[in-house]
């Protein structure tokens, strides 16, 4: 073949290849402009098994269930302080000493003064058997002329009158003996005891601190049973009405996100915390007053559960995210909620359901549990069958960037 036949073979695969390349190009082109946008831009989820947890999100407060502020009931410097941040003490266990020589000083004198009135019952006693005496004579005497009845009169007021006495001292008796044994008390105050078994949370008063009871009682340690912590829950009112004692919760902490504590909700208090800053006065304005700025604060109600601590891991004061179970359902079919359309009269919903044709159809459902994620569906759709559950932006369904590149539809 000549040099020349060559190159007019070359020029002619050469055209070829060009329209090749031009009629791809406008096969491309016609069909991003009227095939693609004939297709709906949407999302699809299948039909799928799955477990379904309905459930009430509320932050609770871990404490431990019994805890006592151990507090000093008389005034007084604190000689000795028996105990350290946390150590275990048992119930009976001294914690503390105060100053006791005023309360020593007390209950001598309490002694003395009953020691006293004991002393003059016993003289009035003896008085009495006097006068008892001298009444026998004078009674004998009178009947035989022998003393004026003025004489037997005054024996006989005496008798009564020791009587009395007697009566009055020992009235007054008990009245020593009960100040005798409200000395004994003061004392018995100033050694400072654990009320119950428990750990040492805190400390408020060091040795030598004077403490002043004569107003409020003064807090010298914190104890706490830490074997068994409750958790505080807030509930809000929107959630509340839903919520009920006997339901399963479960919890995690900030420390341990994986790690699951479950339990059983035990009882909801019947009033908020806010309560407590309630004006209970009865003039109209202040109590305007009051409910105005209450309604502007959200309203939360304490739900109160137990959990078991014996690895001590829950500490006192932990934030709790606690979850309160309304229902459960395992392995039952399930869509994305997002899928779900209208809620009808009749409690059914409308979804749009993708056939293997790709035509989109309308169906009702019925729905079970829904987490707002994930919902239960009893009725209506088939596993394997895929729902709309979401209409794609037309940046993303023709696969548009920044940069002006184009790129074919996303699949479904």
């Amino acid at each position: 073949m000549t040099t020349e036949k060559k190159s007019r073979l070359r020029r002619r695969v050469l055209i070829a290849i060009g329209l090749l390349v031009v009629l791809a190009a406008v096969a491309y082109v016609f069909r991003d402009r009227f095939v693609s946008q004939d297709q709906p831009n949407i999302m699809t989820a299948a039909v799928t098994r799955g477990d379904v947890e309905e459930s009430v999100l509320a932050t609770g407060l871990l404490k431990p269930m019994k805890l006592v502020a151990v507090g000093a009931q008389v005034s007084g410097r604190i000689t000795s302080l028996k105990v350290k941040l946390g150590q275990e003490v048992k119930k009976g266990d001294l914690v503390a000493n105060i100053d006791s020589i005023s309360q020593q000083y007390a209950l001598r004198t309490a002694q003395a003064t009953l020691a006293n009135v004991k002393a003059q019952k016993v003289e009035k006693e003896a008085t009495l058997a006097l006068a008892k005496q001298t009444l026998a004579r004078q009674s004998r005497m009178v009947a035989q002329k022998a003393v004026s009845q003025a004489d037997f009169d005054n024996a006989e007021a005496d008798v009564k009158t020791a009587d009395a006495q007697i009566a009055a001292l020992d009235a007054q008796i008990v009245e020593a003996e009960v100040a005798v044994e409200n000395a004994q008390a003061d004392l018995d105050y100033t050694k400072i005891t654990a009320p119950i078994d428990g750990t040492v949370l805190w400390i408020s008063s060091q040795e030598g601190q004077t403490v002043n009871a004569s107003q409020s009682a003064p807090t010298i340690v914190i104890l706490g049973q830490l074997d068994t912590m409750t958790v505080r829950a807030e509930i809000s009112e929107a959630d509340v009405v839903h919520v009920e004692p006997g339901q399963p919760v479960y919890f995690t902490i900030l420390g341990e996100p994986g790690m699951r504590y479950d339990a059983t909700l035990q009882s909801i208090e019947p009033a908020p915390e806010s309560i407590t800053s309630d004006s209970l006065v009865s003039s109209s304005s202040s109590s305007s007053s009051s409910s105005s700025s209450s309604t502007s604060e959200a309203i939360y109600y304490n739900g109160i559960f137990n959990v078991p601590n014996k690895d001590g891991k829950l500490r006192t004061y932990m934030t709790a995210e606690v979850h309160i179970i309304l229902g459960q359902a395992r392995d039952v079919l399930t869509i994305p909620s997002a899928a779900l359309g209208k809620h009808a009269s009749d409690g059914s919903y409308t979804v749009r359901v993708l056939g293997q044709d790709g035509t989109i159809s309308t169906r009702k459902v019925e729905v079970g549990l829904n987490d707002k994620v994930t919902a239960e569906i009893k009725s209506g759709l088939k596993e394997g069958e895929r729902v709309v559950s979401g209409q794609l932006s037309s940046a993303i369904a023709t696969g548009s960037t920044d940069s002006g590149r184009r790129g074919p539809p996303m699949g479904l």
